[in-house]
């Protein structure tokens, strides 16, 4: 191993990365600045995102994304207000747990594209993290085309015990 030599690598910057005594090419780690209030348990649960889920395997996952598990129920929040609509999905969300259903389609709408989208379909993520619902699901993914695509989402609710 006397001969070994370190590769020279080339950095993003353009800089050499080596890892010699000053250690420059070692940079710290910036963790997002996420408010503590919208993660559930303080942290303690990962928070959902779209097509991700953290307590379920793959192939249940991969079958929820491709729409080959069909929603028990649906809900459409076109037109509600951002309040109104939150309320409405905690409910729903609720009463379907309850009830023993698995899957549920969520129908938020595109929203305008100059805007971003719409406020309901940017909030859906923070709704569905919330403490109160975040115990009732294990993922959540956009809709197939023919379900409502960009404008309605699939919620996979955990067994009732």
């Amino acid at each position: 191993m006397a001969d070994t030599k370190p590769l020279n690598r080339k950095s993003k910057r353009g800089k050499e990365n080596s890892l010699g005594p000053s250690f420059s090419a070692i940079r710290p780690i910036s963790t997002p600045k996420t408010p503590v209030k919208n993660l559930p348990d303080a942290g303690l649960t990962k928070p959902l995102e779209v097509g991700t889920a953290t307590d379920l395997d793959r192939r249940t996952m991969d079958r929820l994304r491709k729409g080959q598990l069909r929603p028990d129920a649906r809900i459409d929040l076109h037109g509600l207000t951002a309040s109104h609509a939150c309320a409405e999905l905690c409910d729903f969300l609720y009463r379907a747990h309850v009830s023993g259903q698995r899957c549920v389609l969520v129908i938020t709408g595109k929203g305008l594209s100059r805007e971003g989208g719409g406020v309901i379909r940017r909030e859906l993520s923070t709704w569905l993290n919330a403490p109160s619902n975040r115990s009732r699901i294990l993922g959540f993914a956009q809709a197939q085309p023919h379900d409502g695509g960009g404008g309605a989402f699939y919620v996979l609710l955990k067994r009732r015990r």
